[in-house]
């Protein structure tokens, strides 16, 4: 897991999907995505993305969530590990003089609570492995999502997600030291840990034919605590973020 890329993720999903096709249930598909290209918000890039919303039997492989496996399951709880992708940085442009950060893989486990199809509420933790000496760390997600139809064929749903980082996840990417802030010119920063950012998610689905529909959503993205006062951010990032993506997707019944 520890260099991952988007594409290898999506061809591991292609690859499971041709193995399980006689079961498999949800979405797959592909689009755009306009976001921050690093977490402090430096700047912006639109980049493909992939779009996942699969389940076969107890596994599960999304997009947000990564593969999920519910060992256990019972009157609207499920509980079980995942893996997951956590795209790094490349430290060029306003960021020259930083660390690269490689892309990494995420190892932990989840509980939801889900006594219906359109709503849910959830928590994970996290370890980020396969960074560079000193990089990666803990992560942890608290949050809830509804859904809802509006009718012609279109539904809506709305993500209140909490995200917390360790101290070392938050060095990892909103850290200066010294020798970065001699090459960087970017105020010396130590990172600690608690909530890094609160994310509110709005999305709709629009039908388009038989098995086809277009995925929209887009989120806004406040950086808190000590993401939000890294000099990075104060000084050629941003504490509030937005990002926009469409995709394609088809529908396995």
């Amino acid at each position: 897991m520890s260099r991952i890329t988007v594409a290898l993720f999506t061809a591991l999903t292609c690859a499971s999907a041709n193995v399980f096709a006689g079961s498999i249930t949800g979405e797959a598909g592909a689009g755009l995505s306009y976001q921050p290209r690093d977490p402090s918000g430096s700047r912006y890039e639109t980049r493909p993305v992939p779009y996942l919303d699969l389940d076969w039997g107890d596994v599960s492989l999304s997009t947000d969530d990564g593969l999920t496996w519910n060992a256990f399951k019972a009157n609207g709880f499920s509980a079980g590990p995942f893996v997951n992708y956590l795209p790094g940085r490349a430290s060029n442009g306003e960021l020259r003089g930083l660390r690269d950060v490689p892309d990494m893989g995420e190892v932990g486990g989840f509980v939801q609570y889900a006594p219906a199809d359109f709503w849910r509420v959830f928590a994970s933790v996290g370890q980020a492995v396969g960074g560079g000496g000193g990089q990666g760390g803990v992560l942890g997600r608290v949050g809830g999502e509804v859904g809802y139809p509006l009718g012609g064929g279109v539904i809506g749903s709305s993500n209140l997600t909490a995200h917390f980082a360790d101290a070392r996840q938050n060095q990892t990417f909103f850290g200066v030291s010294a020798q970065e802030s001699q090459a960087s010119g970017i105020r010396r920063y130590n990172a600690g840990g608690g909530l890094q950012n609160v994310a509110l998610t709005q999305s709709f689905e629009f039908a388009l034919a038989p098995h086809w529909s277009l995925v929209t959503s887009a989120s806004w993205i406040h950086l808190t605590g000590s993401a939000a006062d890294s000099s990075i951010v104060k000084e050629i990032g941003q504490t509030n973020q937005g990002e926009v993506q469409a995709a394609i997707a088809y529908k396995f019944n």
